[in-house]
């Protein structure tokens, strides 16, 4: 097979990619009907394992993600103001029967569930390309080895808007 034709072929497969997925917001998106998901092992999702630093709402958060290991990925968040707690969120990425998806219980500083008992904030994972994992409402994109940002849609009573998180390795990479 020729170079011209790999890189045709390369092309198109990206393309319909992009085509499966449907813009929600400026930065994160949703499946076209009809589409599934592509296939993808947890290690392909290995951009997010690390320790990270970073703002979200004008606030700062310190997170951490496991390696993957016995078919999940874990992650942990905390988002305080420097000196006081707003609340902590525990993230799983598994396969929980619907397909690969981003799992998320929210606590206050008190360590108090937001969600009630066995409920979570679910986000079926969509797409993934060379620097960027997207589930539905959020996107993660790669800048560099050691920073990153995301974009996550939230709903403020009838108003959905994109919030920008932007990630920084705590321990950086060479």
């Amino acid at each position: 097979m020729t170079v011209k034709r790999i890189l045709t072929l390369i092309t198109l497969l990206f393309c319909a990619q992009l085509q499966a997925l449907e813009p929600r917001s400026d930065h994160t998106f949703a499946l076209s009907d009809g589409e599934s998901a592509p296939v993808v092992t947890l290690d392909d999702l290995s951009l997010l394992v690390g320790s990270w630093t970073g703002s979200i709402f004008g606030e700062q958060f310190e997170e951490v993600w496991n390696p993957p290991s016995a078919g999940s990925m874990m992650g942990m968040m905390k988002i305080h103001d420097g000196d006081e707690m707003n609340f902590y969120e525990m993230q799983l990425i598994t396969d929980d029967g619907e397909g690969l998806a981003l799992l998320v219980k929210h606590f206050s500083p008190e360590f108090e569930a937001w969600e009630e008992k066995g409920e979570f904030v679910r986000f079926p994972f969509i797409g993934i390309d060379d620097d960027a994992i997207h589930f539905s409402g959020i996107s993660f994109y790669r800048e560099d080895a050691n920073n990153m940002t995301a974009y996550i849609l939230l709903r403020f009573g009838e108003e959905v808007r994109e919030e920008k998180i932007t990630y920084q390795r705590a321990l950086a990479q060479e």
